[in-house]
């Protein structure tokens, strides 16, 4: 417990007190607990690999995960496609792999037992979503249902598991997320729930480095992700976090996502 802890209030700390160490930001899809228990052991792998030190890192939610981005206090991070196409930007994140054979899209879940059967059902209704600039969980979504005529209320409950569970507790009617964080959600929440919709599919989550970390050193990680997938021990770790596997990745595989001239957050690049 003391060790969880420590954990815990190290990864959700501003990265930058922590020099010695690479940071590795990911996205605060899911609680800080749940996060540090799926992403600490890759972390340490990919340490013992390298010669580097990893630690995890993350933030109390996504628009601090934002600020956090924007101000460079990330070495790595683990992003959203939206966050990604922002960032490269400034502070220049550079993408260097992602989920091997992916597509991201977005969902909108109900309750098991709900007679909504359309999209279009939720006209009127309040629904939950993780952040204002979720790419796949609420951007989607929401700009699907815009498209359409169908109007809703959103009510931003900070994480994916949130939403889930606000969800699963008939506290929301539907809610917005991603497979990834629906199958990876609590067992007793994710059976109470089913996909009602699904959006598209774009380029999914980015790995990314901050210009600052030295070539040398981004090679030996990008090369160490890339050989997890050679690896038994490798391939189990992927599979705690439901990765297939992980592969290169270049700065243009996100046009499909800049193609949608998303501005939600060019307030923060002015």
């Amino acid at each position: 417990m003391i060790k969880l802890s420590l954990l815990l209030f190290m990864g959700l700390s501003n990265p930058v007190a922590y020099a010695d160490t690479l940071t590795f930001g990911i996205v605060p899809q899911q609680s800080a607990a749940k996060l540090a228990k799926l992403w600490t052991p890759i972390f340490n792998y990919l340490s013992d690999k390298t010669g580097e030190s990893i630690r995890f890192s993350t933030a109390n939610d996504i628009p601090t995960f934002e600020k956090r981005l924007l101000t460079g206090e990330y070495d790595f991070a683990y992003m959203n496609p939206y966050h990604y196409t922002v960032f490269h930007q400034v502070p220049g994140y550079e993408a260097i792999a992602k989920q091997k054979d992916k597509r991201i899209k977005g969902i909108v879940v109900v309750r098991k037992d709900s007679p909504l059967k359309e999209l279009s059902e939720l006209n009127g209704q309040t629904l939950a979503f993780p952040s204002p600039a979720a790419f796949a969980a609420t951007v989607l979504p929401r700009a699907e249902m815009a498209l359409d005529g169908i109007n809703v209320t959103p009510q931003y409950v900070s994480s994916h598991d949130s939403v889930y569970l606000g969800v699963s507790r008939g506290f929301f009617v539907a809610g917005g997320g991603v497979i990834r964080t629906f199958n990876n959600t609590a067992p007793e929440v994710k059976d109470q729930l089913r996909v009602l919709w699904s959006t598209p599919t774009y380029t999914p989550h980015a790995i990314a480095v901050h210009p600052r970390v030295s070539k040398d050193k981004v090679e030996k990680i990008q090369q160490a992700l890339l050989a997890m997938n050679d690896d038994p021990e490798g391939r189990a770790l992927l599979k705690t976090i439901s990765f297939k596997g992980i592969e290169l990745a270049q700065n243009t595989d996100w046009d499909d996502v800049r193609a949608l001239n998303i501005k939600l957050l060019d307030d923060l690049l002015k």
